[in-house]
């Protein structure tokens, strides 16, 4: 195994897990993942910081994806401590293997930044939304400062091999908006102690237009 494909398998995931279980992430986690319900779908579940969240007797089952087998075992471990039987699957975000409708709630902490296509991720998050379901977020992305996002431009391309394949420009809620879902903001704000090039945060709930 190549010095690259060693780090993306067992180095890369596990950063990521830590950098992602800090302070100020886990707060706004515990603002947004108890806000769950019913047949519950969470893509990026690998590693399971969210699993122990959950408001369990809102839930009624519980799915999830994530691209990570090592990070899967971690999640899988977490949800049997629940008691749940999870169906926690191998896959990405752009091919949701669930069908149409299926699920009350989706939940989104930190992974639209890493997927390859953002816009088909969300598409096949509402697709599998049932019509009155929601999608609870929490993301980071591009600043709403000229200065900072201009930074952000510079450093991505570095960026993004260590940390996962992460964009830092990603816009968050205009993508939401743009991809048919309905935005009821929770919080927007920079992470705190962090560069403000990596710590934009915004958070909310999201509905299918028109539902």
């Amino acid at each position: 195994m190549g010095i690259k494909r060693f780090y993306d398998a067992h180095i890369m995931p596990r950063m990521i897990t830590l950098a992602c279980g800090q302070k100020g992430i886990e707060e706004r986690r515990r603002e947004v993942v108890p806000l769950a319900e019913g047949r519950v779908f969470e893509l990026g579940c690998g590693g399971g910081l969210n699993l122990a969240l959950y408001d369990q007797d809102k839930v009624t089952s519980f799915a999830g994806i994530d691209p990570h087998s090592k990070l899967l075992e971690g999640a899988r471990a977490k949800a049997k401590s629940r008691g749940w039987d999870a169906d926690i699957r191998q896959g990405v975000g752009e091919d949701i293997p669930f069908p149409d409708s299926s699920f009350d709630t989706a939940v989104c902490t930190y992974t639209l930044c890493s997927v390859e296509d953002s816009a088909q991720v969300l598409s096949e998050l509402r697709r599998i939304l049932k019509p009155r379901g929601k999608l609870i977020f929490l993301e980071h992305g591009k600043a709403p400062d000229a200065n900072i996002a201009r930074w952000q431009e510079r450093i991505e391309p570095v960026w993004k091999p260590l940390a996962g394949g992460c964009h830092l420009t990603r816009p968050i809620g205009s993508a939401l908006r743009g991809a048919g879902f309905e935005v009821a903001p929770m919080g927007q704000a920079y992470l705190d102690k962090a560069p403000k090039v990596m710590g934009w945060m915004e958070w909310g709930v999201a509905r299918r237009a028109g539902a």
